[in-house]
This record gives structure tokens, sequence and C-alpha cells, in this order.
């Protein structure tokens, strides 16, 4: 079983590099790690934990999406509702809401969630964000909790991944047969150009 170690990271969109790193660098002070780029075309990374990052690729017309409120209900084609940034102390959620509020961003009232409490904002591009501290005693990765009233049949199987759900794989893929193609950015760190 593969075993995932985080979020690699997030890549989201901007039309204003320079917003963005007043945001996620200068305002809630996520180091900038790298930055590649060319004419036209920029992708940044935050460093939000020891291993885990957002991306931001930097494109001519972008433009900021409406606020929308986390959560709230949509119709028709969706494919992102918020990205929840996780901090180490209930302090450190009072400390991003003075911060926010200071830099004149509107930002939610402290919201408890029973596993979570949690405050929402918005980043210079209309990114829905929250940040969220676990409740002491209440960890939802050690001890799942399903409170659906009303939960699906699938839900009814458990947390665990299911067996024999999708295709088993057939053959895997020989060492002697994996190539890694260049791609942005491999340029500028070991030189290689993408063909």
């Amino acid at each position: 079983m593969v075993r995932f170690n985080g979020v690699n990271h997030l890549a989201m969109a901007t039309g204003d590099i320079d917003k963005t790193i007043r945001f996620w660098r200068d305002l809630l002070g996520m180091r900038l790690v790298a930055g590649l780029g060319q004419p036209g075309f920029r992708h940044y990374f935050f460093q939000i934990s020891e291993t885990d990052l957002i991306a931001f690729f930097e494109w001519p017309g972008v433009k900021p999406v409406p606020d929308k409120i986390h959560g709230q209900p949509v119709k028709g084609p969706f494919i992102f509702d918020h990205v929840s940034f996780g901090v180490e102390t209930e302090d450190d959620l009072w400390e991003l809401k003075d911060r926010l509020e200071a830099a004149g961003c509107h930002v939610s009232d402290m919201i408890d969630h029973g596993f979570i409490h949690s405050i929402y904002a918005h980043d210079p591009n209309g990114i829905p964000i929250e940040f969220s501290h676990n409740v002491d005693e209440v960890d939802i990765r050690k001890q799942p909790q399903m409170r659906d009233r009303s939960p699906s049949k699938t839900t009814l199987e458990g947390p665990e991944p299911q067996k024999g759900i999708w295709p088993a794989v057939k053959r895997r893929t020989a060492a002697s047969e994996r190539v890694v193609y260049p791609g942005a950015g491999s340029e500028l760190f070991h030189g290689k150009k993408q063909p």
C-alpha cells in the first residue's frame, strides 16, 4: 500500500504574484522556498510545514474570484470549496485572526466544529482559506468519527481502504523502463531542458 506523507503541494493560480507573496509570506509567515519562471509564466512555492507546500502559477489575465462563503452549496461545474491549514495551538488561531484583521482582511469569528476550532478568510486571489486547530483529546485521525445521520452505503464500509474495488495491477513498470522526463524547473535545478 502506498504511504502518503502529506500534501506535497496545492497548486493555485494568481494574476499578481507580488500581492500573493505579500499575503502568504509576509502576512501568514510561510517561507517562499522556490521560484520558477520565464516571461509570461511563474511558479512559486511557499512552505506550510515540514512536508507541505502551497504553490501559485502566475498567469497574465488571471483575476481574483468573487468571495464565496466557505461550505455554501453551489450548482453546476465546480471543483474546489476551500483549503484548511492546521496550526499548533489555539493561541496561533487568535494571533492569525488579529493579524488578518490588522491587515484589513475580513476574517470570521472563531467557530467550534466539535473536533476543530476554525477561522475563515480569503487570500488576495479570492481563494477561500480556513485555519484550524485540533480540539484537545478529539483526534479524528486516530479515532475516526462518522456523525452523518444518513450515511451512504459506501460510507458504512468504514474508514479503512477497501480491497478488491479497483482492478489489480497486472504488470508493474520495470526499473529498466522507468523514465523521468524534464519538466518546468528542471533546467533551473539540474540543467535539463524540456523536449
